[in-house]
């Protein structure tokens, strides 16, 4: 199945399998400073035309489909909303942004569709912390599936060290959460949580994995979709603790500073690399794991 491409300059580009949108990612938003300010991808959908991400929830308003966020950044919030400290959540000024700098890649080639570009990571204030370089890719993997692939890699250009946590770290319980976060429709609330040993809940919040999966049902229709997503074997803290929700909302994020910071000295870089595959229907426990197997197949 061909894949088009279709750029709205200086905003997003749309990535379309025959007459279904599977998703935008608009890498200019215009994004309250209160929310970080960063690139997303949404509206996201399966082959079938399913919607499988929420933007803008009232209850997380800085939550938008599927997106590369991060609490804790030494003293910054790339994540969005208050800040964790001294044992509860406060707003400060410190909601950094990640600007669009360039594009530098965006080709269409048959079943294939790759996005590539610059960003710079600036505190509230307009200071220079991050420099990044981030790249995606879509690809059809069978009839009722497709596989978005994400990478980047960021370099402290702060002047000190960063260290890269979460609200775990900073002393909240089992809330590891920080990276490639998805956020699922409101109808998935209650889903089926998948970990490669095991179904379940919120109780496999914090267990690690090489992946995680959510099945989830659709409003109306009352059909399936299952979201699987990968961490790369050669990511840092592989294989990661996961935040995973499904009773309050749906979620998915494998989170490399769950419990533990990780330091990033300055003028040195991290590398981060993730497979999301989207599949319409519920392929069950075995199935789920099919479709991560082939969501590590397009890591490699």
């Amino acid at each position: 199945m061909n894949l088009q491409a279709t750029h709205t300059l200086g905003r997003s580009v749309a990535v379309t399998a025959g007459d279904v949108e599977l998703f935008t990612y608009v890498y200019r938003p215009d994004t309250p400073v209160l929310e970080s300010p960063k690139p997303y991808l949404h509206p996201v959908r399966t082959l079938g035309g399913a919607l499988v991400s929420l933007y803008r929830p009232h209850d997380h308003v800085w939550h938008k489909g599927i997106a590369w966020s991060l609490p804790h950044v030494g003293e910054h919030n790339f994540w969005g909303g208050p800040t964790f400290t001294d044992g509860r959540y406060v707003q400060l000024d410190n909601n950094g942004s990640a600007v669009h700098r360039e594009m530098t890649k965006l080709t269409a080639d048959g079943g294939r569709v790759e996005i590539a570009h610059t960003l710079g990571w600036t505190s509230q204030a307009g200071a220079p912390i991050i420099e990044e370089e981030r790249a995606l890719s879509a690809s059809v993997v069978d009839g009722d599936a497709w596989t978005l692939v994400f990478e980047t890699t960021m370099t402290n250009v702060s002047g000190a060290t960063l260290d890269f946590g979460s609200p775990t770290t900073k002393g909240r319980e089992n809330a590891g959460y920080g990276g490639l976060f998805w956020r699922g429709p409101r109808s998935f609330t209650g889903g089926i949580i998948q970990s490669p040993g095991k179904a379940g809940g919120d109780e496999l919040r914090g267990e690690r994995a090489e992946w995680f999966g959510f099945r989830g049902r659709h409003d109306e229709t009352g059909e399936w979709s299952t979201i699987v997503m990968v961490d790369d074997t050669a990511n840092p803290q592989h294989p990661p603790q996961w935040f995973a929700r499904s009773e309050y909302f749906a979620c998915l994020c494998p989170a490399p500073f769950f419990s533990e910071e990780v330091p990033l000295p300055d003028g040195q870089s991290l590398r981060f690399r993730y497979a999301v595959v989207i599949a319409d229907g519920d392929r069950g426990e075995d199935g789920t794991a099919e479709l991560a197997a082939r969501g590590r197949e397009a890591l490699r």
